[in-house]
């Protein structure tokens, strides 16, 4: 089986040197990818994100990467989205007006807006428990006691349960990472999430 090459979709948001550095310790191969072509050598795509929704998607139409980053995913190469990268997968959000990438059926929401939470700091930040759902490779190793550090006011609500991978509760119980295919999106950061971050990137890299 040919290695690993993950590559990071640098649109100018997100931590890229931490992800680089935490594949570089598992002796698997990074680059990253600032035009289409170069992200078309990708075999697994990480989409950082930061920030708010709109800015996000301008920044990756301005890179010229959205269109060879949605056919990859759709082809089946295996796509994770974090955090804002992660509700770029979803059809739009209630933060913005542009439209989504439409990968995985479902919309962002403002926890605010959310009877069950409008009373807890936004945003939501720190270290959260999460709880996966049986048998997902992306949470090997991972079904009991993984906590994850999550920074964001906004949720993915996912249309389709089956699509939900794990969860997590900030006032309501909402879907921390999402599933279609190798499609996958996780609303926490595994780069600052020591050795279950570390672990879930790996499952990442072996899907």
């Amino acid at each position: 089986m040919t290695a690993p090459l993950i590559t990071i979709v640098d649109y100018g948001l997100g931590n890229l040197r931490a992800f680089s550095n935490l594949y570089r310790r598992q002796n698997v191969e990074v680059a990253v990818a600032t035009s289409a072509a170069e992200l078309a050598r990708a075999s697994h795509v990480i989409l950082p994100g930061v920030g708010s929704f709109d800015h996000a998607m301008e920044r990756l139409d301005a890179s010229g990467m959205r269109e060879m980053l949605v056919e990859l995913a759709t082809r089946g190469t295996p796509v994770l989205g974090v955090c804002v990268g992660m509700q770029m997968l979803a059809q739009g959000s209630d933060e913005g007006t542009r439209p989504g990438l439409g990968l995985v059926a479902g919309r962002v929401r403002a926890f605010k807006a959310a009877p069950a939470a409008q009373a807890l700091p936004l945003p939501h930040m720190g270290w959260n428990d999460v709880a996966p759902m049986a048998g997902h490779p992306l949470f090997a190793g991972l079904d009991t006691g993984a906590r994850f550090y999550f920074l964001h006011s906004y949720y993915f609500d996912c249309e389709q349960a089956e699509h939900v991978v794990a969860r997590a509760r900030y006032g309501l119980d909402f879907a921390c990472a999402v599933a279609v295919g190798k499609i996958c999106g996780v609303q926490f950061h595994p780069e600052k999430s020591h050795h279950w971050g570390e672990r879930l990137l790996k499952n990442f890299a072996e899907l």
